[in-house]
């Protein structure tokens, strides 16, 4: 379902946006029966709080939506969203003039908040429609919420749908809609060109693992886009738990959101050299399935101890990229689903990412703030190296103790990274876990819009 705008040159309803504080100012300037059914219904500005003001014949004349105060809004993203689902049918235009970040982040919002997923049931379509605010790139905003759209659509689709093939079938479907090249590395062929450990993950499925590989762009900056597509995860031998394999359909929310982001840049047009790499897997459990205590060796070179089936993530990333890594590139991102400890250290809604490089990091969070897409720096800490290193390999991919797992899993991915030193991970989460203003309970892209702000500064584009 393509998210957009309304035609400016239509009739629209105007939305009057009123902090507590420009309430009553605002309502000084109206007539004695909008104060009244002001007053009426109760409306106090409270942030998301909305109310439809009638005319004589009943129709809608205006909306007031309430901002709330500057605390509340710092606590709530896109607040104002929700009236995109909740607002009668028609076209409003936002008669308010914001400062230009807020009216992009209230136009984003509402394109997001109009996403349904509505593949296995009927779902109301969206009724409201908004004009481009004055002064935002409409174009741009509309691009971006296709690349969300992208991503929660492949995030929410199950597994039965969603397998290593059928992700390969979106890939090239993506890259056909821009023109991009790809190859297509399946099975044994992994074996033949030196993927040994996508294989090994991915062989005990009846779907055969994949590398999945697209170019686009041939001048400018080099980006590399990794992204972990585990399609299913059971945990293989080391099987999770029936609570712990519920939302295991989004263990490729890695993939899915490098390829949102894939999307945002190829169709934005921007002057750079794009590589994306999805390593697409399922891991299953059946006689084939790779064991506790193997002695994996990665393409790099490097051995890795399995002391968890249930680690794989990384490994399969760990072919991908040494790949990546083996052709210069001006930053190498790569974004997984990676680890739970990532979510007990910062919830749901943060996206934490390791880098090296404090430009990066820099301008990372500056456009994280700018786009309401919150990120959290967590370091690369040299002296967990030793937790990773087992004695009897070169790396372990599940090391014992419990402690600074999202940590030493990013210090496991940066050891095949060798050769490009702008180098970039994020552990993800990739779900939304209860409904909230411009994002629905189910998948959810983070740190993609982080990243195409920042993109600029992070590679001189």
């Amino acid at each position: 379902m393509p998210l957009a705008f309304a035609a400016s040159d239509v009739d629209s309803v105007p939305l009057y946006v009123l902090t507590q504080g420009d309430m009553h100012a605002w309502l000084d300037h109206q007539d004695d029966v909008t104060r009244a059914w002001v007053g009426r219904n109760g409306f106090k500005a409270g942030l998301g709080q909305q109310l439809a003001i009638p005319d004589k014949d009943g129709a809608i004349k205006s909306v007031i939506l309430g901002y709330g105060t500057d605390d509340a809004r710092r606590r709530v993203r896109f607040g104002l969203a929700d009236a995109a689902k909740q607002l009668p049918k028609g076209v409003y235009h936002l008669e308010t003039d914001l400062p230009d970040d807020e009216k992009a982040e209230f136009a984003l919002g509402w394109l997001l908040a109009q996403y349904r997923f509505a593949y296995y049931a009927k779902q109301d379509e969206p009724a409201a429609q908004l004009k481009p605010p004055a002064g935002i790139d409409a174009n741009r905003l509309e691009i971006i919420a296709a690349g969300e759209v992208l991503t929660r659509d492949l995030i929410n689709t199950p597994a039965s749908d969603m397998g290593p093939d059928a992700l390969e079938v979106a890939f090239l479907d993506l890259a056909g809609q821009h023109g991009a090249d790809t190859r297509v590395i399946t099975g044994e062929d992994l074996l033949l060109q030196n993927f040994p450990i996508v294989h090994a993950v991915g062989r005990a499925s009846a779907k055969a693992p994949r590398l999945l590989d697209m170019r686009w762009g041939d001048q400018g900056p080099k980006v590399t886009l990794v992204g972990k597509g585990v399609c299913f995860d059971t945990g293989g031998l080391n099987i999770k738990p029936a609570s712990s394999m519920a939302l295991m359909k989004k263990d490729m929310g890695g993939a899915a959101t490098v390829m949102g982001l894939a999307h945002m840049i190829m169709a934005l047009d921007l002057p750079l050299q794009l590589r994306v790499l999805i390593p697409a897997v399922e891991n299953a459990i059946d006689g084939s399935a790779f064991r506790p205590q193997d002695i994996l060796t990665s393409r790099k070179g490097l051995t890795v101890e399995i002391n968890n089936t249930d680690a794989e993530g990384r490994l399969v990333l760990a072919d991908a990229l040494a790949y990546a890594d083996e052709e210069p590139s001006d930053c190498i991102i790569s974004m997984a689903t990676l680890t739970g400890a990532a979510r007990v250290a910062v919830g749901p809604d943060l996206a934490p990412f390791y880098t090296d490089q404090p430009d990066i990091a820099a301008a990372l969070a500056q456009a994280a703030a700018t786009v309401r897409d919150p990120v959290w720096q967590l370091p690369f800490w040299d002296a967990y190296e030793k937790m990773i290193e087992p004695g009897i390999a070169d790396l372990d991919n599940a090391p014992s103790g419990g402690f600074a797992g999202s940590i030493t899993a990013a210090l496991f991915l940066r050891r095949f990274v060798t050769e490009n030193p702008n180098y970039l991970h994020f552990d993800i989460y990739g779900w939304q876990p209860s409904s909230a203003p411009a994002r629905p309970k189910g998948g959810v892209g983070q740190g993609a819009r982080a990243v195409l702000e920042a993109l600029p500064q992070m590679v001189n584009l």
